[in-house]
Parts: C-alpha cells; sequence; structure tokens
C-alpha cells in the first residue's frame, strides 16, 4: 500500500493537502438523505465527522485498510472506524447507502478487483439501495496536470511549511503511475509515495457494474450535476443494487 496511505505523519497532512470541496458536498447531500451509511475506503474521515458534526443521527461506518488514515478518522469517536478491506469484513445487507470518494476506485487495478469490490458493496446494501462513487474520465487526461510545477503549499500541526507536488512517471494504457513528494527546508530529504491508478473508461465500468448486480440511476460529469459526456472531467456515478 502507498506510504501515503500508511505513515501516520503524511496521512495527517491528508486533509491539508486535499481541502473540503464541491465533490465532499455533493456526497454530503446524499448521505444527509440517507439513514446507515457505509463510506469504503474512507481515509481520514473527513466526511463521515463532518456528516456527523452536523448532527446525522443514523449509523455510519468508516472502511480502510490503512492505519495512518484510520488514526486520524478516529478522531471523531462516534462513527465505526472498521480496519481491514470491505471484501472481508462481511457486512450482509445493513445500509441504505455506501460511498467511495476522492478517487479511492482507482486503486483497483483488475476488473477482477473492481468486481470483487463491487460485489462486496452489493452484499453490504439493502435491495434497491444505492452506491455513489466516482473515477476520472480517461479522455478528459488528468495526469497531463500532475506536474511539479502544480506545488500545493500548506502547514503541518506543528506550522512547519511542506511543499507538496506529483509528478507522472508512466502512462501505460489505462494505467497512471506517479510520485506524490512532500518537502520542506527543515527536513534532511524530501518523503516520496508512489501509486498507480486506473482510468477505466464509462463503457468498461458500466459492464462491471451489470455484472455484479448493478443498475445505473444517474450518472455525472462533474460536482455540479452536469451531464456525463465524452469530455468531462468526471464519471460520478450513483447506482442501485438489483
Amino acid at each position: 500500500m502507498d506510504d501515503l496511505f500508511q505513515d501516520a505523519y503524511l496521512a495527517s497532512l491528508y486533509d491539508r493537502v486535499s481541502k473540503w470541496g464541491p465533490s465532499d458536498d455533493f456526497y454530503l447531500h446524499l448521505i444527509e438523505s440517507a439513514n446507515d451509511v457505509l463510506d469504503v475506503g474512507c481515509g481520514t474521515g473527513a466526511l463521515l465527522r463532518r456528516v456527523r458534526g452536523n448532527g446525522h443521527p443514523g449509523r455510519l461506518v468508516g472502511v480502510d485498510p490503512a492505519q495512518g488514515m484510520l488514526a486520524v478518522a478516529r478522531t471523531e469517536p462516534d462513527v465505526d472506524w472498521v480496519y481491514g478491506y470491505l471484501e472481508d469484513v462481511g457486512f450482509e445487507h445493513e445500509f441504505d447507502l455506501a460511498v467511495m470518494t476522492g478517487h479511492a476506485f482507482q486503486v483497483l487495478l483488475t476488473d477482477e478487483d473492481v468486481r470483487e469490490l463491487l460485489a462486496a458493496v452489493h452484499r453490504a446494501l439493502r435491495p434497491g439501495r444505492h452506491f455513489a462513487f466516482e473515477t476520472r474520465n480517461p479522455r478528459y487526461g488528468a495526469w497531463e496536470d500532475w506536474t511539479p510545477e502544480h506545488v500545493v503549499e500548506i502547514e503541518d500541526a506543528a506550522g512547519t511549511q511542506v511543499r507538496v507536488w506529483s509528478e507522472v512517471e508512466e502512462v501505460e494504457g489505462e494505467f497512471v503511475t506517479f510520485t506524490q513528494t512532500y518537502a520542506s527546508r527543515s527536513w534532511e530529504a524530501p518523503r516520496v509515495s508512489r501509486s498507480t491508478l486506473r482510468f477505466m473508461p464509462a463503457e468498461t465500468l458500466d459492464h462491471l457494474l451489470a455484472e455484479t448486480g448493478f443498475v445505473v440511476d444517474e450518472r455525472y460529469g462533474f460536482w455540479d450535476r452536469s451531464l456525463f459526456t465524452s469530455s468531462s472531467p468526471e464519471i460520478i456515478t450513483v447506482a442501485s443494487t438489483r
């Protein structure tokens, strides 16, 4: 697993780099209308922590295989934080809504990985309930902006200035391998996390959803709920169990 997710210090920087934005508002709106909610790959738990802080009365469960991220999430005790992969947890028809945010879906690199995840989500949901998630549209080419020129400057909890940037190493078919570098003048050396993401076309995604018993109810191309087109930056999907 990428150092970004396991390392406690790097995990503590995640929400400072990836600040609350329109995608979070999109999912927040969905969750507010559901009772029992499952966040798959919940990361630092920012979404569910905000939901609970806003007074959501239902059951909220976050699942993630990264201890570093969950250490941040567990600052909110009134959410069930579960360590592990959803496929191994064993939920059975317990939730009204499942979400997978932050482009976490793209860490699933094979069709079989996707099938296993979708099957586990399907088992966790009650009949006719919904799974909402997003993946970047490969035709948009978001990785072209992942260059050292696009630097984010943040402060950690101690006030240390940290510079963060991404750099693509390889693009091969649907797969993009890149590094994310964290650097500070007060450190002896930068810290580097390496990742590979899959940029799956909508046609492949829909085939796998149908295979695993999902029907696509809504499809958007951006967080303003504009309809998906071939040039949209996102493939935002709300699918229901059959």
